[in-house]
């Protein structure tokens, strides 16, 4: 028979869902169910920047990405179990960015892909992961 130990089993773990332009931290354990960062790098910034040259474009992609994902990566740091998710590659993105830093080195770092789904899905399959 199975004991229900969820609080221990959650107790320092975190849920991203993550697309290219924001991050829904999910903390199990938090009474704030969620929290939110954005990602600078608007499609009106993209434009603004192409109009000018394409390295600048991706030049200022890259920075405001590593901006976006500094803010993440430090939220990260309070947590040993992290599970990243969401539709596009940004999740992958954020993972090899955190593997060049040895801030991460002792943190377990999961890599799931799920579709566009609503904030109450995404607690239910941050709460299923950690359950396995």
């Amino acid at each position: 028979m199975k004991t229900n130990n969820n609080n221990n089993n959650n107790n320092n773990n975190l849920g991203i869902w993550m697309d290219h332009s924001s991050a829904n931290l999910i903390d199990l354990n938090s009474k704030n169910k969620s929290c939110s960062i954005l990602s600078k790098f608007t499609s009106e910034t993209k434009e603004e920047a192409l109009v000018r040259s394409e390295s600048l474009m991706h030049n200022k992609r890259q920075q405001m990405h590593e901006n976006f994902y500094d803010k993440i990566g430090a939220q990260i740091l309070k947590y040993k179990h992290v599970l990243l998710f969401g539709p596009t590659n940004a999740k992958v993105e954020l993972h090899n960015y955190l593997n060049k830093d040895l801030h991460f080195k002792n943190i377990k770092i999961d890599i799931e892909s799920s579709d566009k789904i609503t904030d109450n899905e995404q607690r239910a399959f941050v709460e299923n992961h950690f359950e396995k």
